[in-house]
């Protein structure tokens, strides 16, 4: 009987296991978690915290559907792994034997270095007792500064205003999320949030959180020509996520940014997998080994790991990352490589962060294509796309969505569209109504070859 360890708890994880036990039904399955839940919805969160769904909806599946998989679901920390002995060290001192290993951590978000980070107030966005700290917090707490760029950090942003919370949002660069969206869409989303109530502090970095009592008490901040205090009762941190790779690393398995993995999403040691968030995969779009923080990559991951620990040879091909989400309310489709030049500093430095991403995020979708732009907008609806000689590479979508699934199908399947193209670039194109007809046309094209 094979013995099968994994370690996580998120939608890699599950997926990897629902793949062993399609394969393997006798094993021994082990699943170690840090946290003390059974499997929950971490793109829910953002919905629970503002108070649009309730708690109970983050739970997919009910506990049988874990001990009707056979899955031994531990809430014990691994802190360390023992690759050679093939065994896992657990913080109540108890090891246990594996077969093969899957390494399913995820990651975890970046803290802030300002002193006064560990006050009482000091939250974070990462976890279901994140949110109910955030809540509990709110029901208290009447003014808010919230630190980072990206997805997490307008989530928390939106959570306290739905809780009647004042909020101060301090942007690092002199615009929203500058290395993916571009300046229309940076202000599109920048003025939704100014309506709703947010004061939005541009080029400010964070210098101290300032306490009394244990308790953030507010904040003192830095912009390009001032120091300045800010009174607070709450502080929130976004700045980005690291994968938690601390554990492959000190067993001697190969590490970069994340945890290196091949084609077969093994590791460096070969009984040991990884998968999800914490696992650096080859890109054939960029040539590059990149992260995701995308929930359908990691279950992909998750199912081809599993179905390789228990004996296949199966390859993990890395689709264009995608992904549906919401930028102060409005419905916002990313998808392929859409990195804008990053903004700059008086001083001439970079204002994006080196080497995090954010949850909902894809190192992938900061490349900035060698390919010609073509956009349109209509009030807060706005469509931008990279078109390459033969294919389109990348687009946002924003607002009305009715020709996002056209635009998705194009990309991930790279549809010819040279003939295309010198329609989309001139002056004036009615870009929708090209991709749709375009689109249309692809598709009885298709419907014919198979009649």
């Amino acid at each position: 009987m094979r013995r099968y360890i994994i370690i996580g708890g998120g939608a890699a994880s599950l997926a990897a296991a629902e793949s062993i036990r399609e394969r393997d039904e006798s094993a021994s399955l082990t699943v170690f978690c840090n946290e003390p839940h059974t499997y929950y919805s971490r793109p829910g969160l953002a919905y629970y915290l503002a108070g649009e769904i309730p708690k109970s909806q983050l739970y997919p599946y009910p506990p049988s559907y874990f001990h009707d998989l056979k899955i031994n679901l531990k809430a014990e920390n691994v802190v360390r792994i023992e690759p050679e002995g093939h065994r896992v060290h657990l913080k109540n001192g108890q090891t246990v034997d594996f077969d093969r290993l899957l390494i399913a951590t995820g990651a975890k978000a970046v803290p802030s270095d300002a002193p006064g980070a560990d006050l009482k107030g000091v939250v974070k966005l990462d976890n279901l007792e994140d949110v109910d700290t955030i809540l509990g917090l709110a029901r208290r707490r009447r003014t808010a500064v919230v630190v980072g760029g990206g997805i997490i950090a307008l989530e928390i942003v939106e959570g306290l205003l739905a809780h009647a919370v004042k909020v101060h949002y301090f942007l690092r660069g002199d615009r929203y999320w500058s290395n993916v969206l571009d300046e229309v869409e940076s202000r599109i989303v920048e003025n939704r949030l100014k309506n709703e109530g947010v004061t939005i502090h541009y080029n400010t970095n964070l210098v101290e959180i300032l306490g009394k009592s244990g308790h953030v008490s507010g904040v003192r901040a830095k912009t390009v020509d001032k120091l300045f205090d800010l009174p607070c009762d709450l502080a929130a941190i976004a700045i980005g996520i690291r994968p938690r790779k601390e554990l492959a690393a000190a067993a001697g398995i190969r590490t970069e940014r994340g945890i290196l993995v091949d084609a077969f999403l093994g590791t460096s040691h070969p009984d040991i997998f990884a998968a999800g968030d914490v696992a650096q995969v080859f890109d054939p779009i960029t040539g590059e080994y990149t992260l995701d923080s995308l929930i359908a990559p990691a279950i992909e991951q998750g199912t081809i790991a599993g179905q390789n620990m228990a004996g296949g040879t199966d390859p993990y091909l890395k689709k264009v990352p995608f992904n549906v989400t919401r930028l102060a309310g409005l419905i916002t489709t990313i998808i392929g490589t859409v990195g804008v030049e990053p903004s700059r500093e008086g001083n001439g430095k970079s204002t994006v962060e080196p080497n995090f991403i954010g949850r909902g995020d894809s190192e992938t979708w900061r490349m900035h294509p060698d390919a010609v732009l073509a956009q349109t907008y209509l009030g807060e609806n706005r469509l931008r796309l990279f078109l390459s000689p033969k294919y389109l590479v990348g687009s946002v979508i924003m607002g009305d969505q009715k020709i996002s699934l056209p635009v998705q199908q194009l990309i991930r399947n790279q549809v010819d569209i040279s003939a295309l193209r010198p329609l989309l670039i001139s002056p004036g194109a009615p870009i929708v109504d090209l991709i749709a007809r375009f689109w249309q046309e692809q598709q009885q094209v298709y419907a014919a070859k198979i009649a």
